[in-house]
């Protein structure tokens, strides 16, 4: 029982960062009817803009304040405007295409630009070990989990309790009735695009110490992350938090009981289970299709 329960806390340090990336699925969806399959590179970058930033001898406690501004400027703002904008009126599909090769992009050119060797990266919280309840659970575990719940309640709150936040969700529900009262639409999908690039940056703070700095790091963790987004419900953003702590919960108790190799799998699985018997995800509602 106590190593389920220690197998339970480290999936759930896992998860919480798999919902801060769903969480920007989930946004960007409801907002602009956008799929990025470039989230996991927007973790990536601004993890090589902070190792960037370290080496120069800048302190992390400035480097991350640097990237999270970065990442909005180049992540939020010129990714609206330089992709998503001239593509928008064409559909979903020239989006979807155009997000996969700036996925590739990315991957490439920080490889290329950089290296193609992992990078060290600091850790945030100390790394102690604590025993709770006859439980031992790392304070990286205990760390990552509490920033990240706190990241994502925060913009829970944001979103239902502030007159910026509302106007955004009444640009996500209905996009012309929101222009009729008076709300500058365009103003509210930029703030979706800017939170999602500061929650990028705010997720390679907490995966990259344990994972290192890789080029390639965000091909998995943006697959994972989008699965836990249609598993808890792509259109709600509550749903990113259960997604997310379901398939990191679920992939390190399938790696200690089943097979370390059915770790990566563990999320498709879930995802074809959830699609079969709710396809509207766990939280999601139904969406009637008119014709």
């Amino acid at each position: 029982m106590t190593d389920f329960l220690q197998l339970f806390f480290s999936g759930m340090a896992t998860g919480s960062i798999y919902a801060l990336v769903a969480l920007g699925f989930t946004l960007l969806w409801q907002a602009s009817g956008t799929i990025n399959f470039a989230q996991g590179e927007f973790v990536m970058l601004p993890a090589f803009m902070m190792v960037v930033m370290l080496h120069s001898g800048v302190p992390l406690s400035i480097a991350f304040p640097v990237s999270v501004s970065l990442s909005v400027l180049v992540l939020g703002w010129m990714f609206k405007r330089g992709v998503v904008d001239p593509l928008f009126k064409f559909g979903m599909m020239p989006i979807v295409v155009a997000t996969i090769g700036l996925s590739i992009a990315l991957r490439n050119g920080v490889r290329a630009g950089y290296s193609a060797e992992p990078q060290p990266f600091p850790q945030v919280f100390p790394d102690k070990i604590y025993e709770i309840a006859g439980v031992t659970v790392s304070g990286s575990d205990i760390g990552t989990f509490v920033l990240a719940l706190a990241l994502v309640v925060a913009v829970q709150s944001f979103l239902s309790r502030t007159v910026t936040g509302r106007a955004m969700q009444a640009v996500a529900q209905n996009t012309e009735s929101a222009s009729v009262l008076g709300i500058n639409v365009p103003r509210m999908i930029f703030y979706t695009f800017a939170i999602n690039a500061a929650l990028a940056a705010a997720a390679a703070l907490l995966v990259t110490p344990t994972y290192l700095a890789k080029f390639d790091m965000g091909e998995g963790l943006g697959t994972k992350a989008f699965f836990a987004a249609i598993i808890g419900g792509f259109n709600n953003s509550r749903g990113a938090l259960l997604g997310g702590l379901i398939v990191g919960v679920s992939e390190n108790l399938a790696a200690a009981y089943i097979s370390s190799a059915y770790k990566d799998a563990v999320a498709l699985v879930l995802f074809m289970v959830v699609i079969l018997f709710k396809p509207q995800g766990l939280l999601g509602k139904k969406v009637e299709r008119k014709v």
